[in-house]
């Protein structure tokens, strides 16, 4: 969008098949993952700028700036910055997808992709070594990874096929206000919860 605000009639040209409908946040070197963000898959405004939870109104990102994982309250509405990007990957934050393809809402998504969602991310943590894999959305989990029971915080991964043994599963609350039994604080206790996993994993691996 050029760094502007997509309009109604831009955000339906970006309903489509595409599978990539915007880019990851990960770094060149991935040794130095620490936490992997996994939202559900893109919205309409998130694929129209190119930038990860970028609808106004998302608790997203005030939810993690409350949390400390961020220095400022990032504004991605009409694109990501490369200051934005630099701090997240500076701390060792990524960010993925399950699904890459947009959609205006996440019960848009089949069950096939959900699960071929869970086989990428089970890759990519196998592949990167983030401390942590946090996926936001307990209702997408339970369907992409095969758990119907399954509750927010740290998962047990000993079934997952093809898991890393040594990186830690955690789910935490879809952000969108369209979840509202969430606020920005409960949001941001969620978060400070995952990144005292990363922290706990980091003075492990330093000690």
């Amino acid at each position: 969008m050029g760094g502007s605000r997509p309009g109604r009639d831009d955000l339906t040209r970006f309903a489509t098949d595409d599978p990539h409908a915007i880019d990851d946040v990960l770094p060149a070197d991935t040794s130095g993952l620490r936490l992997l963000i996994v939202g559900v898959n893109p919205g309409l405004w998130t694929a129209a700028v190119n930038a990860p939870f970028a609808r106004p109104g998302n608790r997203f990102w005030p939810a993690l700036h409350r949390a400390g994982l961020t220095d400022h309250v990032v504004d991605a509405a009409a694109g990501f910055s490369s200051e934005d990007e630099n701090q997240l990957l500076a701390r060792g934050i990524g960010m993925t997808n399950l699904v890459g393809r947009a959609t205006a809402r996440a019960d848009e998504l089949t069950r096939d992709e959900l699960r071929a969602g869970a086989e990428r991310v089970t890759v990519l943590a196998r592949e990167m070594r983030p401390h942590v894999v946090a996926v936001a959305g307990i209702t997408a989990f339970r369907i992409a990874f095969a758990r119907p029971k399954a509750g927010y915080g740290e998962q047990d991964t000993s079934d997952i096929p093809g898991w890393s043994g040594d990186v830690t599963l955690w789910v935490v609350p879809q952000p969108s206000g369209l979840n509202a039994h969430e606020t920005i604080d409960s949001l941001a206790e969620h978060w400070r919860q995952v990144w005292n996993a990363v922290e706990a994993r980091h003075g492990s691996d330093s000690g």
